[in-house]
This record gives structure tokens, sequence and C-alpha cells, in this order.
């Protein structure tokens, strides 16, 4: 990957352009923010205002677009840095107004009224206006978004625009997580063009350049309309192994590494008192994906003989040492609808053998993982294939890069299993779409999903998802194998950034550096 993309200039809307781009339970939440007070608290010492904060990563944007298949990256970098939208995701798992200064519903639900935030202007020096909204939701709605939570926004029936501080959506049916699932759209310039390559965002800091393959480079917005950014410029180096991302951190080349990968590498940063380590909660699933449409996926026996016959436990040992969490679904306990199904199909070869058999495959079968060429997804893949030989079962292993999986697996469904790590938030929401990636189809876990969103209260809700989730592990839609641990390190002189990266997302004008 080659080339520049920079920030040249920026003009109004009139001319020609080049732009640059539930309720928790009380406790849980108090612990999730204890840590990031413990991490990201104010050190009793003076911090430069001006500084660069370096930040290590091995999640590169694909573009610089979030519905245009940009990847987790792309929500590192730019999610409420260079982009904000009506609400947002906090660190702590509570959503939080942003853009909108205020909103209301209808009695029955299907309107939402949201007043936005007075004097806040883009990058290129428009005003934000109603109009800009409607465009933005639309961009995600729209038959092009690649957007996973597009399926999510189906019930907006409609967007009106009475004045331009005004936003009025019309629901088809009720959405009780609307305000949530409009933290995923960004809020952008409605004249902005080559979204893949620029931005025109409201967000504290604007593009400066991005060197593809090496590095992002973001600089403080001065017309920013919120709080000041307590940093003046931040960049984003990429990485491809995880070793020289630890070395870059030892070596003062990196300020921070956003996600540790590497398990083997935190003896050293531990034991040294220039660096701070801080374990978070994490949403991001590791999991065995399978095509769900094709045989013999499409055998509930045989999905479920698969989850049997591996070892998670021991995979997770092998890969995070003490760290990481066993699941039995995609739900993660940061979630409310949360139900402990480690016990559902779990390791037991001899009960595999015996499900394989009634399915119709006493000796076995022969099928493909593809898996993204980065860690831990092909040490993940060999295991697999060793535990899957136990019970005759032979796996053929397809290395492909991350921009493959995405155009073969994701968009073309060409494919038989995957390995695959998921970093969203709430993503039980995805099982309910029989057209995502994996083509998993039940009508009982599409219809509890479509009663949870229309519910009128969070209990009602919770409690829809609850039985859906039991239901689709049941069904071992997919191999959730463990939950990754969210582990930052930085150095000592560096404070206030976030600890738990809910969706991969990484806040970075908090952030301070000791003078």
């Amino acid at each position: 990957m080659n080339g520049l993309t920079t920030r040249t200039g920026v003009a109004s809307k009139s001319g020609s352009r080049m732009i640059g781009t539930l309720k928790a339970r009380a406790m849980t939440a108090a612990a999730l923010l204890l840590g990031a007070l413990i991490a990201g608290s104010a050190q009793a010492q003076d911090f430069d205002a001006d500084a660069t904060i370096n930040i290590g990563s091995l999640y590169e944007p694909q573009n610089l677009d979030n519905t245009a298949g940009a990847g987790q990256g792309i929500n590192e970098a730019f999610n409420s840095n260079v982009y904000e939208a009506l609400f947002r995701l906090t660190d702590a798992g509570n959503v939080e107004p942003v853009l909108a200064k205020s909103y209301k519903v209808s009695d029955d639900g299907l309107t939402y009224t949201f007043t936005l935030q007075p004097g806040v202007k883009f990058h290129s020096g428009d005003p934000l206006t109603s109009k800009d909204v409607k465009f933005s939701i639309e961009r995600v709605t729209s038959a092009e978004s690649k957007s996973s939570r597009k399926n999510s926004l189906k019930p907006i029936a409609g967007i009106e625009t009475p004045d331009d501080a005004t936003v009025v959506i019309k629901l088809s049916s009720r959405s009780i997580s609307l305000p949530y699932n409009l933290s995923y759209v960004w809020i952008v310039n409605d004249t902005a063009t080559n979204l893949t390559a620029t931005e025109d965002g409201t967000g504290p800091y604007e593009l400066e350049d991005w060197r593809r393959g090496s590095s992002l480079a973001l600089t403080r917005f001065d017309g920013y309309w919120g709080q000041k950014p307590t940093n003046g410029d931040v960049v984003f180096q990429y990485f491809t192994e995880a070793t020289a991302l630890n070395n870059a951190l030892l070596t003062g080349s990196v300020d921070i590494i956003t996600s540790v990968q590497s398990p083997d590498s935190l003896k050293q940063f531990k034991d040294n008192k220039d660096f701070t380590v801080a374990e978070g909660k994490s949403t991001t699933k590791l999991l065995l994906a399978y095509n769900d449409r094709v045989a013999p996926f499409d055998n509930v026996k045989v999905r479920k003989a698969l989850a049997r016959a591996v070892d998670d436990a021991k995979l997770l040992k092998a890969v995070w040492g003490d760290y990481g969490t066993l699941i039995g679904s995609m739900v993660p306990p940061t979630d409310p609808w949360y139900v402990d199904l480690t016990k559902t199909d779990a390791y037991d070869p001899a009960s595999a053998k015996a499900l394989l058999a009634e399915a119709g495959y006493p000796n076995g079968f022969t099928f493909t993982i593809d898996t993204p060429n980065y860690d831990p997804h092909p040490i993940a893949a060999q295991f697999l294939q060793t535990e899957l030989a136990k019970v005759g079962v032979k796996v053929n292993i397809n290395v492909i890069t991350a921009n493959e999986w995405y155009s073969k697996i994701y968009k073309a469904h060409d494919f038989q299993a995957t390995l695959q790590e998921h970093v969203n938030h709430r993503d039980i929401v995805f099982y309910g779409n029989p057209d995502f990636y994996w083509g998993y189809n039940n009508p009982k876990v599409i219809d509890l999903i479509k009663q949870a969103e229309a519910s009128a209260t969070t209990d009602e809700q919770t409690a829809k998802l609850k039985e859906a989730n039991t239901i689709i592990a049941e069904d071992a839609a997919s191999n959730w194998i463990y939950l990754y641990p969210q582990i930052v390190v930085s150095a000592k002189s560096v404070t206030g950034y976030p600890v738990n990266g809910l969706n991969s997302q990484f806040f970075v004008s908090g952030i301070k550096k000791a003078d």
C-alpha cells in the first residue's frame, strides 16, 4: 500500500473543494468507570497542551469511510475524533448525546425529534445543519452502504428537516435502540465527496495526512465547538506484527498501544516502572463462523459437533495465558442480555463423534477455513485443524488478507468457514439478519430480535434478547471461541486514554503527555 493522502485545502459549500477525512448494571458501570479513572486520571503534574501523541496499532483502515468497508481501524482512529454522531457510546458503555442537544419521543414511539447543538462547524468551515444529518443517515441506509449497522436502521421510514436546527425521524415500528444505533452514524457535510480518501467531520481533530501502510496523522481543529483537546496532534502508527509494535513502545517510538495482541510481551512492561498496563472490558469475540447456508453447516448437529470437538480453554490459554474469557455465545458479560452459556456444547470429543454420526458423517468430512493473515487467526486455525482431526474432520487452511476477507467472505459469501474477530458492541442483532455473511436463518430468532427492538421498555428488550441469545447458542450458529482481553499499555508519562475500547473506538482528545 503506497501513496499519501493530505488535507490540502477546503472551500465552502458554494465552491469546489478538496476535504481532508443498558442500561448496564450499576456495579459494572462503576467498575468500568473506575478502570478508566485509574488508567486515565491526570497526574499531579503539568502536561504539554501541544504535545504529539504517538499511538501504535495493528489495525490500519482500509479506507476512510465507515460505510465503505474500512474495517475496525477507521473506528479506532476517526470515531469521535474526526467524526461525531448525534450520540456517542462512551468507554463505560453508556449512550450520551453529542451533536444532539436534546430530543423527544412521541407517545407511540414512532417519531423522534432532535434539536442540534448550536455553533457546530465542519472542518471545511461550513455550519452543521439538519440537512447534513439527513444526508449522513441516508448514506448509512443506502443500498450502496456497506455498514454492518444498516439493518438496525431499517425502521426509519422518513427524515424531515423543518429547519436547520431540527431533525425529525419517522419510524415504521418502535426502535428502542435508535439513539444507540445513531451513535454509529457519523455526521458528514452533505457536500463532501471522495470520503474514502478525505474527510469533513465536526470532531476535535482533522485529518493531516495518511501515509498508507505507515501512519495516519490528526491535528487539533481550532474551530471545534466542544471542549478543546488536551494535546495538539495525534499520529496512529501501524504495524503488521505484535513484536514490532511492542518494540516501538519500548524504544519510545510510540506512547501507547491501543490493544496488546501478544500476552508474552506483557511481563516486559509490567516489570518496568516506565510503563502503565491497564486491563479494561472487551467486546471483541474470536469466532469460527460457518456459512450456515451450505452443507454440511446447514445441519445443526454438525455445527454442535464441531463446537464440542474444540477445547476452547486450551486455545485461550495457549494464546492469552491467564487473560481473556470463555464465552458460549456472541454476547459478552457487559451486555445486559448476557447469559452464561459456556456449558452449551462444552468440550466433549466423544459426544462430537456421536453427533457427526447422527448427522450422516460417521467418517467425518473435509472443509476449508479462510483465515485472516494476522495474529492470532493463523495460530487459531492450526489449533482447530488439530482438534477437529481428532474427531475425523479434516481442515484445510486458506490464509487471506483483510481486504480479501472483506470481498470473499463478507460480500460474496464465498466460503465454508472463517475465523474472524468481531469487535462490535451489542452485535447479537446480526443473527437476526439472514443476509449477513454467515447466513444464519432461524425465524424464531428473527422474530425475537424484531420484538426486542419494538419493546416499550428496556426490561422487555432484555428478556427478548436473552431468549434469542439462548436459541442462537443451542443452534451453535457459530463457534464462539473466546472473548479477547482488552489491555492498553502506555508510557508512564501519558494519561487520559480509554481502557475499554468498545467497538474498537479509541477517544484521543483527553490524552495528556507530561512535560
